[in-house]
Formats: C-alpha cells, structure tokens, sequence
C-alpha cells in the first residue's frame, strides 16, 4: 500500500528541518516532496518526522545487569525478558541496533519473521575474551557465573591464534553479523583492569583474517590506551568505550576512519545500579567512579578533533528505555545537538554497513520514520514526545500514557 505522511517537517541526519510529504510504499520510502497522492494520507501537520534512530552498543538479551539474580534463573527466561526490554527500545524510537552480546539468531529471526516487535538487529551473540579477560566468566572460586557454551552460543573465551580461529567460525556459523572482541580489562568484570590491553598482535592478525574472509566487520570492546590502539591498528570498525584515549589513538582513528561508540552512559549507570540496591561487586564500583572523569575527556578530545561517532548506549548497564540520555552525554562532550543527533542516525547507519539502506528519510531508503510533536533536538524530551515509530512501511503504535514515565 502507497502510503503519505503530510504537513510535516522531515528531520534530515544533521538535525535540520524542511516541511515535505513522504510518500511510502510498502517497506520504501519512494519519494519527498509535495503535493504527493498515496492511496492512504497520514496527516502529521506540525510533526517532526525523524529517521529511524540507531544504538549500536546494546545488550537485548540482558534484561538488567544484577548478574547473581541472573545466573539464579532459568536459562530460557532470557527470551521472554528480552520481549520487553525490544519493545523498551523501540519505544525510543530506535529501530537498529547492533547488539553486542546476548541476543542470539533465535531472537533476531523471532523479529524478521514478525514474532515479536523489536528493531532490526545486527548480532555478536557472545564477546571474544582472552583467559582472565573481560569476558570470562570464571570466579575466583573456580566457578562460573553463565556457562562457557550452550546451543547457539559458542565458547568465547580462547588464548592463541589457533583457538581464536576456531571461536569466530564457531560464531559465524551461529550467526554472528559482527565479531564483538575484549581488548582490554573492563569496569563490570571485577578481575580484570580496564586499563590493561588484551589479546596479543598475531590473535588481532587472526579475528582480522577470519572476518574478512566472512564478510563481517568487528567491533572492540577497548578502554585501554593500548587496548584501543591494538584494535584501531587491527582493522576494528569501531572503538566501543574508548574510555582512555591519548593523542596517538585519537589520530590512528582518523587515519583509519574507525568510529567512536562512547557509551558514556554505561560507567553512570553501574553507578546508579549500585545505589539502586544491585549487588555490584566493590571492585566494579570502585572502576566506574574512577573512569567517569576521564572518558568524559577522552570523547570531548576525540569529538574536538573529528572523529566519527556513532550513538551506542551499552544498554542495560543503563536501564533499557533510557537510551536517549546518551544523547545530552555527547553534547556534554561538545557535541552540537544536530552532531548527536547525526550520530544515531546517519553515522550509526554507516558504521553498520547500512548506510545506504537507512539513517535519513531519502527516496529508496526503508520506510523506518518515527513521529515525534515536539523540538527533536531537545533531547531531555523527545523520548515523551514520540508519538509513533514505522518501520519498514509499518506502525507500532506506542500508548502515550503508559510510556509517559
């Protein structure tokens, strides 16, 4: 069905604004314009009509992060916890995510085959980690908070080139769209060191030979100076954290065109869980409060000397639903709001791969289009002001009572 939202203000990825009709037909956006005839016209008069927006750092299949109430539950709980925590996410008006662990194929074909609503997603069902790294779930007992691997999630934690070899083919065959690797120490694993680098140069050598041969990008997990800059040199597409970076990575990442997903939200909310009443263990605490400061700095140098961000929020470290607040964190980093807000759209779409399908309301771009009554740019309250998200060409009503709070 031909579909034409009028009266409406198009959002382009820059921020700014020009009233147009848009014309849909069935999952395309066909043309932008005026005056434009449809079979079915959707009044949208004095609406902004954004593009669907991005997170390309979240954790869907995680419904929060208190990790003992996790392992305490049954394995196949996930699945349905992770229903609500798509629909949270949606209702933010994000309609792609790259999810960077814990969702696997069986929650993105649930999606694609119309099961459940949820965005579209790129997945990396689980995180290479080196022995002891950020990813290795073993406690200092010799126990294990999740278990090493399970159907549809294959063992991550490898040491050595020929072992990783194994791990990425391993996820390829599960259906990972992206390889998600430690390559440094992180805040929530309570044993590790964010500011120690991991994996060895002939391991990086390694993931990147098995991704180019199947096609996929990679993504680091690196807050490390060197743990960022081993990654940058290794061909990563993105760094994600970035919590420390020194003038010789900020400048490897605009040689090599690498993007920047600051996850500025993550380190607060291990904060706030833990004032909330979740267990975090003192030693994670004691990280988030020390790296606050410095990732602030980090991405304020960065953004300053232009390198390409893309909004990822690291979701549920922050409650699933707050992922907008990632948007003011990059203005506090001197960011201008239509630079933030290119960095969920259009940006975040070509760091996926996706530009050319989605991130701005153009002629052949898939019909993701989220209406919003109220500035776009004021981002402390765009998530009350959606009013409805398409996507690809069809609607998902949100109840604007009920998602008010």
């Amino acid at each position: 069905m031909r579909r034409v939202f009028t009266g409406g203000s198009v959002v382009a990825p820059d921020g700014t604004s020009t009233i147009a009709d848009v014309l849909i037909d069935d999952d395309r956006i066909v043309d932008v314009g005026s005056g434009l005839d449809a079979d079915e016209s959707i009044d949208v008069t004095g609406k902004h009509m954004l593009p669907g927006l991005f997170d390309v750092h979240i954790h869907l299949g995680m419904p929060h992060i208190d990790f003992v109430a996790r392992a305490r539950q049954a394995p196949g709980l996930i699945y349905y916890q992770a229903i609500a925590s798509m629909q949270q996410t949606l209702d933010c008006g994000i309609t792609t995510v790259r999810d960077a662990g814990g969702a696997d194929l069986g929650m993105k074909e649930a999606v694609q085959r119309g099961i459940i609503a949820g965005p579209r997603m790129h997945i990396a069902i689980r995180m290479l980690s080196q022995t002891g790294g950020h990813g290795d779930p073993t406690l200092m007992s010799g126990g294990h908070l999740f278990p090493y691997e399970w159907p549809g999630f294959p063992r991550s934690v490898v040491d050595g080139p020929e072992e990783v070899r194994k791990a990425v083919r391993k996820l390829v065959q599960a259906g990972a769209d992206v390889l998600k690797v430690a390559t440094s120490g992180g805040v929530l694993s309570p044993n590790d060191d964010p500011k120690h680098a991991h994996f060895q140069p002939d391991e990086l050598e390694m993931m990147r030979a098995e991704t180019q041969a199947a096609g996929i990008f990679m993504m680091a997990h690196a807050q490390a100076y060197d743990g960022v800059k081993n990654a940058i040199r290794a061909g990563f597409r993105s760094i994600d954290h970035g919590i420390y970076l020194d003038d010789e990575a900020i400048q490897l990442m605009l040689d090599m065109g690498t993007w920047l997903v600051p996850t500025l939200l993550a380190p607060q909310g291990v904060v706030r869980a833990a004032e909330a009443g979740v267990p975090i263990p003192p030693s994670s605490l004691a990280k988030a409060h020390d790296v606050i400061g410095i990732h602030k700095e980090s991405v304020t140098k960065a953004v300053a000397a232009g390198v390409k961000v893309a909004m990822g929020t690291d979701c549920p470290v922050s409650p699933h639903g707050s992922n907008l607040g990632e948007l003011d964190l990059m203005v506090g980093c001197g960011m201008t709001p239509g630079q933030a807000f290119f960095a969920a759209t259009q940006s975040a779409a070509d760091c996926m791969g996706l530009g050319d399908e989605l991130g701005s309301i153009e002629p052949g771009k898939i019909a993701d289009l989220v209406i919003v009554d109220g500035d776009p740019l004021e981002f402390g309250s765009l998530k009350n002001n959606i009013e409805h998200v398409w996507q690809a060409g069809h609607p998902i009503h949100i109840d604007q009572e009920d998602h008010a709070g």
